[in-house]
Order: C-alpha cells, then sequence, then structure tokens
C-alpha cells in the first residue's frame, strides 16, 4: 500500500507542478503580445497622422475618380476600335511574301563614287 501512496504523491504533485508552469508560459506569451500590440497601436497613430494630410483633398479626389469613372465606358469603346483594327489574321497560303527592302529606300554605297563608278 505504501507503494500506491507514494506514486499517488508523485502525480499529484506533478499535476501541481504542471498546473504552477501553465500560467507562466501563458503569463510571458501574453507579455509578448502586449508588446507587439504597443508597438501596432503606435503603427496606427503614425498613420492616423499621416492620413490627416490627404484629408483635406479628399472632395477634390473623390469628384477625379468619379470623372474617370464616368469615361470609362467612352475609353473602352475606343480601345474595341482599335483592337478591330489591329486584330490578326492569318495569310493564305498561297501568298508569297515581296523581297525585303530597307526602310530607308535604296541603299548609296560610297565605295562606288570612290572609284570612279557613278550609276545614273
Amino acid at each position: 500500500m505504501t507503494t500506491l501512496v507514494t506514486l499517488s504523491v508523485i502525480a499529484i504533485t506533478l499535476l501541481i507542478a504542471g498546473l504552477a508552469f501553465f500560467p507562466c508560459v501563458l503569463g510571458s506569451q501574453l507579455g509578448r503580445i502586449a508588446t507587439l500590440l504597443e508597438e501596432c497601436a503606435e503603427l496606427v497613430w503614425k498613420i492616423k497622422g499621416d492620413t490627416e494630410a490627404i484629408a483635406p483633398g479628399l472632395q477634390s479626389i473623390n469628384n477625379t475618380g468619379g470623372v474617370v469613372a464616368g469615361a470609362l465606358p467612352l475609353l473602352y469603346g475606343f480601345a474595341e476600335d482599335i483592337v478591330k483594327g489591329a486584330t490578326y489574321e492569318p495569310r493564305p497560303d498561297d501568298y508569297e511574301a515581296p523581297p525585303a527592302v530597307p526602310a530607308m529606300g535604296t541603299r548609296r554605297s560610297r565605295l562606288m563614287e570612290g572609284v570612279g563608278y557613278r550609276p545614273e
């Protein structure tokens, strides 16, 4: 019977130690959370200070946004017209491409003039 009593005392001691350890761990975690929340509160106050500079021009920003939103259907229509003209259409199979020509026209070589040849 003494073994059972000894094991019961050890189990109860471990339970009490575990229950005493839990609030310590919980307290340290809550302390870290409190520190992070303090930092967040400081950031929120800084953001509030920055947004106070925007508040006077907010009505103008909203008006401009309304004008842009009103013009979007018209711009969308213009874009549709542009895309219709730029849509890729494949060439027929029997199409032969003309020879490539330089964009600047006929190329003039000074080497020919250097030897006395001048094509007219």
